[in-house]
């Protein structure tokens, strides 16, 4: 689904110390209960947030979220956006690749950060800094079973 449609309000978040690192956490996992998200799919979004908070800070000298409600044909989602103007990434596939960490951080990378969410992308270059986009997409709970 495009995260083009439907877009609300923007937060912007400075992302300049540890404590800007937790406060990420918390806005994101607020935004995601007010729209709907499931107790799963909230820590999956803000296990993501953490480690590309913590990349935005740690690799890219800081920076700012950007965290956006979305709705798209009735479903709601929610856009994390994470922007720096540090050294960019030199080499993208080699961060993108599988179980790549160059530590600090939760261990995930952004390839594990991509696995939690349904649209990933990653506009870097050299000396230009890197804009992390994340979006989710509230996913319907599957109707209990009875048993027959």
């Amino acid at each position: 689904m495009p995260a083009s449609s439907g877009q609300a309000c923007s937060t912007r978040l400075p992302i300049g110390s540890d404590g800007d690192l937790a406060y990420v956490r918390q806005q994101v996992r607020q935004s995601a209960a007010a729209l709907g998200f499931g107790l799963v799919q909230q820590t999956k979004l803000v296990t993501a947030a953490s480690e590309l908070a913590r990349n935005t800070l740690v690799h890219g000298g800081g920076g700012h979220a950007e965290i956006t409600p979305l709705e798209h044909g009735g479903v709601p989602g929610l856009r994390m956006r994470f922007t720096d103007e540090g050294p960019g990434i030199r080499d993208l596939d080699l961060a993108m690749t599988e179980g790549y960490t160059s530590g600090g951080g939760l261990g995930l990378g952004l390839s594990g950060a991509k696995r939690l969410v349904q649209e990933f992308a990653v506009d870097t270059a050299p000396d230009r800094g890197t804009t992390v986009t994340a979006v989710a997409w509230v996913t319907p709970v599957p109707p209990a079973r009875t048993a027959v």
